[in-house]
């Protein structure tokens, strides 16, 4: 059985005269924003906010700078992820292609992919969303059905469709996993990946999902005989599979996994200042525990990118034990305080709790289910 290790965070100066800097933008530009609407910074979409995030170089921080970037530390770029999400910023603007879909060009895309995209990115002025989920399928992608077939003047003509696509109806880019050759019963063999202009391509519809809140920013993609140009595809032909996991460790490497509901344990804390109950503090310890130690798991995967190594197995486990975090706060803060969940009260927990019990179902599906993280971290010890 393979043994995993999460190796330390490598402290620098550098990085915690940046987290002061953080701190003081945000203390000013977070300002104006309530408990509640900083509960929502997962989903919190704001343009201005992340083009004031591009304009101090706080995205696309660790690229080259021939491409935008900053060439910064991933522990740097850690700080500022971090910090942005215990204040409640809405990140979703910036989110996905600083995350993911900049180091995917990065690593796959062609120099004039990288040379029109990732400058854009950097500066908060380009929004991605990730074709991944279908019908059907949920976190099984290599069951994928959405099928791209090239053309006689070498573009590419897709059909399918993709579900659970986060602000697709607001994203300048969509980064397209589906098949280009054999069938489903193939498995990983003969997907791709494929950049989708989703300003200018016909054939594209972006329909909305509410969730249980009312809100929008789920959506389903259908794509019907849309027509991508012959440069729209991203990497190797049937080589998606593995590009998509190195997306996917991405992902699921970040503190975004056990703060996306920090403000109800800021509020639950509050709720119980002068508390003398000791099954309160006992409580509130041991989720104080818990998040240092998930605060550690998660900057050795950090640790590990700056090294250059492959992150999957470690950012599954965090992600996995993150999700289980997350959807347990809700209960235990029912548990010690007497407030009935209401997104409409005046009372600051009351209306957090509501927010975060009606979004923790979605934690531990996000960036694959409970079931295929631990397929994949059985894996790896060699138990499956």
């Amino acid at each position: 059985m393979s043994v995993l290790a999460f190796p330390p965070p490598v402290e620098s100066e550098a990085a915690e005269t940046l987290r002061a800097e953080v701190r003081a933008f945000l203390a000013d530009a977070n300002a104006a924003r309530t408990p509640l609407e900083r509960a929502e910074s997962w989903n919190g979409f704001d343009r201005e906010f992340s083009r004031a995030l591009g304009r101090r170089g706080w995205l696309g921080m660790t690229w080259p700078k021939e491409y935008g970037g900053h060439e910064r530390s991933a522990f740097e770029r850690y700080v500022v992820v971090e910090e942005t999400l215990a204040a409640g910023a809405p990140v979703a603007a910036h989110w996905i292609a600083d995350r993911q879909s900049g180091p995917t060009l990065l690593r796959h895309g062609t120099e004039a992919q990288k040379r029109a995209i990732l400058p854009r990115i950097a500066a908060g002025e380009c929004v991605f969303c990730i074709g991944m989920s279908e019908p059907d399928a949920g976190s099984d992608l290599a069951a994928t059905r959405a099928r791209a077939e090239r053309q006689g003047d070498g573009s590419w003509k897709v059909n399918g469709t993709k579900l659970w696509t986060t602000y697709g109806h607001e994203a300048d880019y969509m980064i397209l996993f589906c098949r280009t050759s054999g069938t489903p019963a193939d498995r990983h063999e003969g997907t791709s990946q494929l950049l989708v202009d989703m300003r200018m391509t016909s054939g594209v519809t972006v329909r909305p999902i509410h969730d249980l809140m009312g809100q929008h920013h789920f959506n389903e993609v259908h794509f019907e005989d849309a027509v991508l140009p012959p440069d729209a595809l991203l990497g190797t032909e049937g080589q998606g599979w593995a590009q998509v996991m190195g997306e996917l460790a991405h992902e699921r490497s970040g503190p975004e996994r056990f703060l996306s509901s920090i403000q109800l344990l800021i509020e639950l804390i509050g709720a119980l200042r002068g508390s003398e109950s000791l099954a309160a503090q006992a409580a509130v310890g041991r989720l104080f525990a818990h998040l240092v130690t998930l605060r550690r798991m998660s900057r050795g995967v950090a640790a590990l990118l700056e090294a250059g190594d492959d992150p999957t197995t470690h950012a599954a486990i965090v992600k996995d034990l993150g999700a289980t975090f997350e959807q347990e706060l809700p209960d235990i803060a029912r548990s010690l305080v007497d407030e009935e969940p209401d997104l409409r009260s005046t009372s600051d927990f009351a209306a957090v709790l509501a927010y975060t019990m009606m979004a923790a179902p979605a934690f531990s599906l996000r960036g694959g289910t409970r079931e295929i993280l631990r397929g994949i971290i059985a894996r790896q010890l060699g138990l499956r």
